[in-house]
């Protein structure tokens, strides 16, 4: 009886002991992983601010994206070379991470991030999930699947989310294609829906592929980049920093670029009077991504209001033109429309080589005002202060 009871007691244990199946996909580095803030191959040192300004490392994850941050400053990044959600920590407090968790394996360009009411949102290609609770279940975390039916087209595929003013998730779809028309209306739009994946709905078209979106400070209107078209050569067409005002407006793609220039392909069938004109043209190939608008206290005041943008970089210019964008750059907007573009940051790109070390994907403002950059070329995040000339 005794031998017995021994026995029962040591199966309980084992499975008291036993794994979670939530634990099987999440991997967690304390502070001793060093590698968050590891500046092999970082030059900082090449990178051009204005004067007061200065930028540092702020950790490491692979190929780092779009960005989310919660009220309690966890950071949340998303993934689109790998198929991993990261959540990074600062415990304490000096504004360079000493925590990663790997929220997720196995997805499928896991770019977009977003959150909400202490929930995650992440979008693959072609589903979106969300992760309740997150902040209290970061080392076991449960993903529930609320959107499975967007294209599941791995050609700009891959999605940028957030949370508009109106509670509604904000969804682009790109293009399948490099110039191309769709018979399905939910190909080159912008999407959105309630939070549980209820009621989704086309908001605008015309849009070939946004990868970053924001909502005007003071107007509450949607502010979005897009990339232009390839192969018309190496300066034209235009990116665009596009404002959507109403839903049902059209952003000219595939037929007008830039608002004013007809493509040779389809831009016969419809007239670019028809359609939304850019707030803001921006230089050809140079590949726009995330955008933020600054409304911290930190940066002088010549900067409030400002959308910052991060400009990923060209990829198809001749070697004779050299490679555009691999920069942050500024657009300020008055009564609507982009009055200045402007670079911020420079010195992603050598010039002289036409080779860059980094490549800019989305902005974020912190609550202290600094600004927090994603670049997936070196798998870093970078962050941005001003402390006065």
């Amino acid at each position: 009886m005794t031998r017995l009871i021994i026995i029962l007691l040591s199966i309980a244990l084992l499975s008291c002991t036993k794994t979670p199946e939530s634990d099987s996909n999440t991997e967690k580095s304390t502070s001793a992983d060093t590698t968050l803030l590891d500046m092999t191959d970082l030059q900082l040192d090449s990178l051009v601010l204005p004067d007061g300004f200065s930028i540092a490392l702020y950790g490491r994850v692979e190929n780092a994206r779009s960005m989310a941050i919660s009220p309690s400053g966890v950071l949340y990044v998303g993934n689109r070379g790998g198929d991993k959600v990261y959540a990074l920590k600062d415990n304490d407090g000096d504004f360079k991470a000493d925590e990663i968790y790997v929220l997720a394996t196995d997805m499928r360009m896991p770019n977009g991030v977003a959150f909400k009411d202490g929930d995650l949102y992440v979008a693959e290609v072609s589903k979106l999930w969300k992760f309740p609770a997150i902040e209290s279940n970061l080392a076991a975390p449960v993903k529930e699947l609320i959107y499975d039916d967007y294209p599941t087209d791995g050609h700009h595929g891959w999605k940028y989310i957030a949370f508009g003013p109106d509670d509604k998730l904000y969804v682009p779809v790109g293009a399948p294609c490099n110039i191309c028309e769709s018979k399905d209306e939910i190909y080159a739009s912008i999407t959105r829906m309630n939070a549980d994946g209820s009621d989704r709905e086309v908001y605008v078209s015309g849009v070939r592929n946004t990868v970053g979106f924001a909502w005007h400070p003071e107007t509450g209107d949607l502010y979005f980049t897009d990339n232009g078209r390839d192969m018309l050569g190496d300066d034209i067409p235009p990116c665009e920093l596009n404002r959507a005002t109403e839903k049902g407006q059209h952003f000219g793609y595939p037929y007008c670029h830039g608002g004013d220039l007809k493509d040779p392909e389809f831009g016969d069938k419809r007239s670019c009077d028809e359609f939304v004109a850019p707030v803001q043209k921006l230089g050809a190939h140079v590949a726009p991504l995330g955008m933020k608008f600054n409304t911290g206290s930190m940066f002088p005041s010549q900067y409030a209001n400002l959308a910052f943008i991060a400009e990923h970089g060209s990829w198809n210019r001749s070697p004779e033109a050299g490679h555009s964008g691999h920069k942050i750059t500024t657009v300020k907007i008055e009564d609507g429309q982009g009055v200045a573009y402007e670079d911020f940051i420079t010195g992603f790109l050598n010039k002289e080589t036409n080779t860059a070390w980094g490549r800019p994907v989305d902005v974020l403002f912190l609550k202290d005002g600094s600004m927090l950059i994603s670049d997936d070329l070196t798998g870093s995040i970078y962050r941005v202060t001003y402390t006065g000339s």
